[in-house]
């Protein structure tokens, strides 16, 4: 990777909040990609290990733990116009952040859009307030005021995947002949993901990492943030409702405000299971854990009164993690969804496997098509240190939205799908491993009803009822 260039100098302060897998794997790439000095980066956290690697790295360092009574007091000094805060922790308010971005004239970036700790499980609050629909509404209304770029929920999934699906779209449009033009907005993918008949879009990832040590009894074992996983398994399953859908599910609602695009469950994600497909996996039975990518695809390709639309595919996540993740969400699930008293990510332990993520579009003229990352291990470790599968393709999309919202500062709050998406991938492509198209016949009727009967709906393959496992 000798031979790439800088994409843009910076001469303001980096202040990075959090440095677990995903920081200690960003920050290589930043300096490769972005002219700056490391002594230019102040990673705060709250624990010595993270703060130790940060120092290895050569950044400056604070131990603190952000709080709703402490933020402004410990970031605002360190915050001045031209700076950037990169938000990669857990348990700080995203719409806190951005406020005091803004009044600083700083620029901002996540990867998800979080509440103050215990937002995620406070049962004081009704389960639509604690949604994801809730959340991004919540980032939302702070546009229209002007102000630097805070780019939302920029990593893999959320982020990269909302490019993913753009490809997808002129991929199938070329491949069965349908003109597709330079789309420009949100209504034109709209009107071309119409015109080719997708019903619905799937974010379909197999994870088939595997580390030395095994999970043990009373631990919750990951290739990510343990914590992060933990608590968007435990929000409402959710889901952007497409306009084809005609059986709200049982333990369905939908929200009375806001974009209209999604509807909830009554259940965990992390205990509702989706079928889906990827090209090496095949067939899989994933979770349907609740991203912002959901909602914000939906609501992007959403023609007409979006109460009553014209055009809207369904889209969720359907994620199948890695083996010792899924004994732990098992586990985690016998507990009543409070977390095991150890917790470890895996990523130097890692003897092989790898993350396959991307968008499966379903029900165009081709049946269904994937398109996204076959990344391994040992491509991860050789592209970027301090990387796992899983991570890189995190920490490649965290690169290009700061790099994006550096060339791009007073663009007030985005998404993912509001970014050009070619120039996205353009840099986050060295880092993906192999990209691959791949059409598939499969659909979740396929093979079904032979063992017990089953009640389908075998006139509409895409309808979700089909897809979810009951």
């Amino acid at each position: 990777m000798s031979d790439i260039g800088k994409e843009h100098v910076f001469t303001g302060r980096l202040v990075m909040l959090g440095f677990g897998c995903i920081g200690q794997g960003a920050l290589p790439l930043l300096l490769r990609h972005i002219e700056m000095q490391p002594a230019q980066v102040l990673v705060i956290a709250p624990n010595d290990t993270a703060l130790q690697a940060a120092r290895a790295q050569g950044a400056q360092t604070l131990a603190a733990r952000l709080t709703p009574s402490n933020h402004r007091e410990l970031l605002g000094p360190r915050l001045a116009r031209g700076d950037f805060l990169l938000n990669l922790s857990v348990d700080v308010s995203s719409t806190a952040l951005i406020e005091l971005c803004r009044e600083r004239g700083a620029l901002y970036l996540d990867t998800c859009i979080e509440p103050w700790a215990g937002g995620y499980i406070d049962t004081g609050l009704p389960p639509a307030s604690r949604t994801n629909h809730a959340l991004r509404e919540a980032a939302l209304a702070l546009r229209g005021r002007g102000g630097p770029t805070a780019v939302l929920t920029h990593g893999a999934n959320p982020g990269l995947v909302s490019h993913f699906v753009k490809q997808a779209l002129l991929d199938v449009a070329r491949d069965t002949g349908v003109a597709a033009g330079a789309p420009r907005g949100r209504e034109d993918w709209a009107r071309l993901a119409m015109r080719l008949g997708v019903r619905s879009i799937h974010i379909a990832e197999r994870d088939t990492q595997l580390g030395a040590a095994r999970k043990q009894p009373g631990e919750f074992v990951n290739t990510w943030s343990v914590e992060a996983f933990v608590d968007e398994g435990c929000q409402p399953a959710e889901l952007g409702w497409g306009s084809h859908e005609r059986h709200l599910p049982h333990d369905g609602a939908r929200h009375e405000t806001g974009s209209h695009a999604s509807i909830y469950l009554q259940r965990p994600g992390a205990s509702t299971r989706v079928r889906s497909w990827t090209p090496l996996a095949g067939p899989i039975h994933g979770f349907l854990i609740t991203h912002a990518e959901s909602i914000s695809i939906a609501d992007h390709l959403t023609l007409g009164d979006p109460r009553r639309p014209v055009y809207r595919p369904t889209v969720h996540y359907a994620y199948h993690p890695c083996d010792d993740a899924v004994l732990s969400l098992h586990e985690l699930a016998a507990l009543d969804w409070r977390i095991q008293p150890r917790q470890r990510v895996m990523k130097d332990e890692i003897v092989s496997g790898i993350d396959e993520l991307g968008v499966l579009l379903l029900g165009h003229a081709r049946g269904a098509y994937w398109y996204g990352s076959q990344l391994s291990i040992e491509q991860a470790r050789a592209a970027c240190p301090s990387n796992s599968a899983t991570s890189l393709q995190v920490t490649a999309a965290v690169m290009a939205g700061v790099v994006w919202a550096m060339k791009h500062p007073a663009c007030d709050v985005v998404e993912p799908d509001d970014l050009p998406f070619d120039e996205m991938l353009r840099l986050t492509r060295p880092y993906l491993g192999d990209l691959v198209g791949a059409y598939s016949d499969w659909t979740p009727l396929r093979g079904r009803s032979w063992l017990f009967e089953e009640d389908l709906d075998a006139a509409d393959p895409w309808q979700f009822k089909n897809v979810r496992v009951v």
